[in-house]
């Protein structure tokens, strides 16, 4: 904190050196001292509020007082699977274009190079500017239009395109939601992805529907369903979705009609739910390629350590885009939902952060967090590496005291309770990788092992 102090002196310079001028004034008898009193007085009194800003903006630490008013909830309540992800814009559609799956066959990242001169970079107008947007080379199969006698054929396609950084997951997922221009135009079969609805498609951001009798239906990676959702509102110009729900109640009557009509689609020709994932993710996996906390078991400070601090988990409810950038990831206004350790109930908080970005491209499997927790509970602050290794962004692995290794992918309570293990014993690990071998893990390696084993 004393850091930041001393910077908004620096950027407030004239206010300390006003008060100094006045001061050598008012010992002279100068009538005018009052003046740079006064400047200086009015130069220096946002110093403290500058320092705050600054501090809890590199060091987000969340507490009670951000808990989420009600201006942030939306009229159907949060649940908590539920998660609203607010994405950039996509490009209006040419007339005559087809809105399609396409399933992601190959990506790979091209480029990611921003300049990183500075800790947090800002780009009003835009949520996507170039430098912080990765340039990824898709291969995709499109599909055909299958409801139409004689439609479009499936067909392969090849191309870079830039990614929003919050929709990374719909390529590791493997589906997208594309625009494809009709022949005759000036560049006939176009492919344009559609980041926000591929998100949707790809189940990242939750979706619900309520009928014209009030009746809640998840409709979440029920992609047929929500590919002829889309086509609706692409013609309509549109539909809005209070928080991931859409209330035909609020819609016009034709239009309100067309959704009923798909959901009675739904009911006579029913669908399975999609995958999480699609088959070959390793193809396509890109994780490893983008910036971000690399995922370990993480460390234990001695002090909180001993004085009872703990970890607790929670879980994203809402993210929101940003002017705000950092190298890691994207500043994200998001909500959270917090489980305090002491039993009581959770609260939702409202905080900016920085997330991310191989915990972006892994959000369409989960949206947990982990966050440790100051001794007294009164706060808590988000541990990124611990997150990211419950998130799968990198597999944990055992090595168990007879030096056999255990892979514990995709086993999130298994590695839960490790984690709080090594972290009421005050054990740091540093990485994926849990020796049970090491002498400083004997005291844990009997529990270690019946943890892995009570959890399959």
């Amino acid at each position: 904190m004393a850091g930041h102090v001393l910077l908004a002196v620096v950027l407030c310079a004239p206010g300390p050196m006003g008060l100094v001028l006045g001061c050598v004034a008012w010992s002279q008898g100068a009538d005018w001292a009052w003046i740079p009193l006064v400047a200086g007085l009015a130069c220096s009194l946002p110093v403290p509020f500058i320092a705050r800003t600054t501090a809890r903006r590199l060091f987000p630490r969340i507490t009670r007082r951000d808990t989420a008013k009600e201006a942030d909830a939306v009229p159907y309540g949060y649940g908590d699977d539920t998660f609203v992800l607010r994405a950039p814009g996509s490009p209006k559609a040419r007339p005559g274009a087809r809105l399609a799956r396409a399933d992601v066959l190959e990506a790979a990242l091209v480029r990611y190079e921003p300049e990183g001169e500075a800790t947090f970079t800002s780009y009003p107008g835009t949520y996507t500017p170039n430098e912080f947007t990765p340039l990824v080379r898709l291969r995709l199969r499109v599909r055909g239009d299958t409801e139409v006698p004689g439609g479009a054929p499936d067909f392969e396609v090849t191309e870079e395109w830039r990614v929003p950084s919050v929709c990374l997951s719909a390529v590791t997922a493997g589906r997208l939601a594309v625009l494809v221009d009709p022949p005759g135009h000036q560049a006939p079969g176009k492919v344009t992805p559609l980041w926000p609805r591929s998100a949707l498609l790809a189940g990242t951001r939750t979706s619900r529907v309520i009928d014209l009798e009030g009746r809640l239906t998840d409709v979440t990676r029920f992609t047929g369903r929500q590919l002829r959702q889309m086509r609706i509102s692409e013609d309509v110009g549109g539909v809005v979705m209070a928080g991931d729900t859409i209330d035909l109640r609020r819609l016009d009557a034709d239009t309100a009609a067309r959704y009923s009509a798909v959901a009675a689609w739904a009911r006579t020709s029913p669908e399975e739910r999609a995958p999480v994932t699609e088959p070959g993710e390793q193809s396509r996996w890109i994780v490893d390629s983008l910036p971000g906390a690399p995922a370990a078991f993480g460390s234990v400070g001695r002090r909180w350590s001993r004085r009872g601090g703990v970890l607790v988990r929670g879980r994203f409810l809402r993210m929101s885009p940003t002017h705000d950038f950092q190298d890691h990831g994207p500043v994200l206004d998001t909500l959270v939902r917090i489980q305090p350790a002491d039993g009581t109930p959770p609260f939702d908080a409202a905080r900016r952060l920085t997330v991310p970005m191989n915990y972006l491209a892994v959000l369409h499997r989960t949206r947990d967090v982990v966050l440790y927790a100051a001794p007294n509970g009164g706060s808590y602050v988000v541990d990124w590496p611990r997150t990211c290794l419950l998130a799968g962004t990198a597999e944990a692995t055992v090595v168990a005291p007879e030096g056999r290794e255990i892979s514990l992918a995709g086993r999130t309570d298994a590695i839960w309770a490790l984690m709080n293990l090594l972290a009421s014993h005050g054990l740091t690990n540093p990485t994926r990788v849990l020796d049970l071998r090491q002498s400083r893990m004997r005291a844990v390696a009997g529990p270690a092992m019946d943890a892995i084993d009570a959890r399959p």
